[in-house]
């Protein structure tokens, strides 16, 4: 890694106001909210948002998961649905509207959900991505209305079904109905059931609320990002009602993977050769091979060494 052209040259030209500022990355580090690492974001970048130096999986959205699962320039966003914005005209602290406003110009998206067909190792899939960064990946119509349109594209296109998951749970400011979208989720994973597609689930930090309650539990195979916190009340609210020191990696994934609640816990690196074996496995077809490319070298100083 050059220090003086990635670092020095960037900072120096948005200094002086330069042409080339709107090029320059905001933030060049990122630091880890696990172990407090400072990482260089083009190491990052190479380690799928995976910190190098403890493991902790950072939270991703829609575009990186894609990016990450599919196979290369090989699928298409869905549309997402109109749904009324405020539908009960909730009014608290701040104003639904406001919040939603925000959530949307933070993150660039209409709701805390995005879909895409595409292919892994050639199989035609549906993937569908509930992030955390808008409005803490909340359950509502929005959410609820996209999720069950995709499911009904796989089911008319026959294609398997995968979840990406992060979630608070139901959105309050929607009230019951918020809560009426899992019943109609959970029709939809019966639905693809009966049609022998496969629905697979991986769940990632955080899930809890009525999400991790109904389709966030429901696949035929449970999959987990190390270290996920997967539940349906948090910690605290637990160990103060029932006036007890919880076990220790309570609510983690390899807690729940050790007690039978999931299948596996899959580090993101491997997650799409993992969903690729799975899915053929499911769907008894022979999976071709595909030239795995490792993961980038880092040499002493921090830096990525270049793979010939």
């Amino acid at each position: 890694m050059n220090w003086i052209t990635n670092i020095v040259r960037p900072r120096i030209k948005g200094l002086m106001g330069g042409k080339d500022r709107g090029d320059t990355p905001d933030n060049l580090w990122r630091k880890c909210p696990s172990c407090g690492e400072m990482i260089f974001h083009r190491d990052l970048v190479a380690a799928l948002n995976v910190c190098p130096q403890c493991g902790h999986h950072l939270r991703i959205g829609p575009a990186e998961r894609f990016a990450y699962t599919f196979d290369a320039g090989s699928f298409t966003e869905l549309t997402p649905p109109s749904v009324p914005a405020d539908p009960l005209r909730f009014k608290g602290e701040k104003k639904y509207t406001d919040e939603i406003k925000a959530a949307r110009a933070k993150t660039g998206r209409p709701e805390a959900f995005t879909a895409a067909r595409g292919t892994i190792d050639g199989l035609s899939v549906m993937i569908g991505v509930q992030p955390f960064d808008f409005m803490g990946g909340s359950l509502g119509m929005g959410v609820g209305e996209a999720l069950v349109e995709s499911m009904q594209v796989a089911l008319k296109e026959k294609r398997p079904y995968i979840l990406f998951v992060a979630s608070g749970g139901a959105r309050m400011q929607e009230g019951i109905l918020s809560l009426m979208q899992m019943p109609r989720a959970t029709i939809c994973v019966d639905m693809l059931r009966e049609a022998g597609l496969p629905y697979v689930v991986v769940l990632t930090d955080p899930t809890f609320g009525g999400v991790s309650a109904s389709y966030a539990m429901l696949g035929d195979i449970q999959i987990a990002e190390p270290a996920a916190q997967i539940g349906f009340t948090g910690a605290r609210v637990i160990a103060q009602t029932i006036r007890e020191k919880l076990p220790e990696g309570f609510q983690r994934a390899e807690y729940l993977l050790e007690h039978g609640m999931l299948d596996m816990v899959v580090h993101r690196k491997e997650m799409r050769a993992t969903l690729s074996r799975v899915l053929h496995l499911l769907l008894k077809q022979a999976r071709p091979k595909s030239k795995i490319l490792p993961m980038p070298k880092r040499n002493g100083n921090g830096g990525v060494v270049a793979t010939p």
